[in-house]
């Protein structure tokens, strides 16, 4: 047995986060990682007495390299005579971002093979490089203590009973891809991994660099180990203090229950609250201290929330949210040719309808294209109104388009500003949704594409 297998028995041992008779999917993107964990547990398979599985997401985000991702990795399954659960993913909701968005699918996934009872596990290949990064990303956006605890090595499947583990949390990226070429097992190398636009990324190719080589290789460790602290101050303090734990969703924070706490409760309390029920899940340690003064302050005062138009407010004796479109927004409604272009001004966007063949449209759109025999009376752009419903296709019903702007988590401005297009009276088509199944079409269709101006702020989810 490698010395790595080895040391990686002893963690999944100690840790308990694979027992004998689970049915264990490995989620393989072909990355050295993915890889490397892989062929670590074909050869604790038998040690383990599991059954193991290779799960793989082609999200569809890099073209032919996407497809040549699946095709390596189903090949990869072939030779290790295991089973291949795939997935090619639907549109991305890009309005948390890409990684979040793909992210979201591939839990989706992970959750429904649990669901079939196809697995009961799902093993996936973060790191401890992956560790330090994530907390380091964490300590740049103002995280407390909860998010400096970063990767959890194992995560609940919701309502399905199972659950995602990451065995290789506590070993060196460098250790993997060392094993593997001991082994003479190539890999697949992801392009968007150098693209410097994501965060991560920056942080991996420049800051870790500079810590490494200004403090030593020891700072991963050291980041990984404020993890693996942080992590267990987290959970002692939620054990011992059950009051504090987050409101349920819908529920109003009662002033006196907040200002009887501790300072650490009461910044629990609100955090939890604002997760429970603002619809951006994002929660900044500013925004929880401005929150906090609320409580200490009259009556009437508010803070708005992130991204606009929705406020917490103190009434005499409860903190609470107020929804509904600022009122600083306005209508806005513009004829658009087809094929043809407008400019969207409100959003600093423009949005040109053309005739194209599917291939030609980017595959998170193509859900979008509409045929054109089916478009009826005028055609014009608009920002969604009270009232509007709308029915992507393959869904199970119609819904009113703020429910699925909420569902998506966009608030505020964006949700206020949201473009729709209409054609004789009905909603045909919504910016960021597949369109429905009644004008949808298939090979050719009306592509619109959605340019943002220069300089300008738009929602994105494109």
């Amino acid at each position: 047995m490698h010395d790595l297998a080895e040391r990686l028995l002893k963690t999944i041992r100690k840790q308990e986060l694979i027992r004998a008779g689970d049915r264990l999917g490995v989620a393989v993107s072909g990355g050295a990682d993915s890889v490397g964990l892989l062929l670590l547990l074909v050869e604790l398979r038998a040690e383990l007495g599991i059954g193991l599985s290779v799960v793989h997401v082609n999200h569809k985000l890099r073209g032919q390299e996407s497809d040549e991702d699946e095709r390596f990795v189903a090949e990869l399954a072939r030779q290790q005579g295991l089973e291949l659960h795939k997935d090619v993913a639907g549109m991305i909701d890009r309005t948390s971002g890409i990684e979040a968005g793909a992210r979201k699918l591939r839990y989706d996934f992970f959750r429904k093979l649990a669901a079939e009872g196809r697995v009961t596990k799902v093993a996936t290949a973060h790191t401890l490089d992956d560790q330090a990064e994530t907390v380091l990303l964490r300590m740049l956006r103002g995280a407390g203590i909860r998010g400096l605890a970063g990767i959890h090595p194992r995560l609940k499947l919701e309502e399905t009973g199972g659950e995602v583990v990451r065995p290789l949390l506590g070993f060196r990226r460098a250790d993997v891809e060392s094993y593997l070429r001991e082994r003479g097992q190539t890999w697949r190398e992801d392009s968007s991994n150098r693209d410097l636009s994501f965060l991560r990324n920056r942080v991996r190719h420049r800051l870790l660099p500079v810590l490494k080589k200004d403090f030593g290789t020891a700072a991963v460790e050291n980041l990984a180990d404020l993890a693996e602290i942080a992590r267990g101050e987290e959970e002692h303090w939620v054990e011992g203090h059950p009051e504090v734990r987050p409101t349920e969703e819908g529920g109003r924070l009662e002033v006196s229950a907040l200002t009887t706490q501790p300072v650490a409760g009461q910044r629990r309390l609100i955090r939890g609250w604002l997760e429970a029920n603002a619809a951006d899940p994002t929660v900044s340690f500013r925004l929880i201290e401005e929150v906090r003064e609320l409580a200490f302050g009259p009556a009437g005062k508010r803070v708005e929330l992130p991204g606009g138009g929705r406020f917490v407010r103190r009434t005499q004796r409860e903190i609470c949210l107020e929804a509904g479109r600022d009122p600083r927004l306005s209508d806005y409604e513009y004829r658009l040719s087809v094929p043809g272009a407008v400019d969207v001004p409100e959003l600093g966007i423009r949005m040109e309808a053309m005739l194209v063949e599917q291939d030609a449209v980017p595959q998170d759109e193509r859900g979008g294209l509409l045929d054109p025999a089916k478009l009826t009376g005028e055609v014009t752009v608009r920002n969604w109104r009270a009232g509007d419903r709308f029915w992507p296709a393959h869904t199970k019903a119609e819904k009113k388009v703020k429910d699925l702007l909420s569902n998506r988590h966009i608030v505020g401005e964006a949700k206020g500003n949201w473009p729709v297009v209409v054609a004789g009276g009905s909603l045909v088509w919504m910016r960021g949704f597949a369109a429905p199944a009644d004008v949808g079409a298939e090979g050719m269709g009306i592509w619109i594409r959605v340019v943002e101006r220069a300089g300008a702020k738009a929602p994105s989810n494109r």
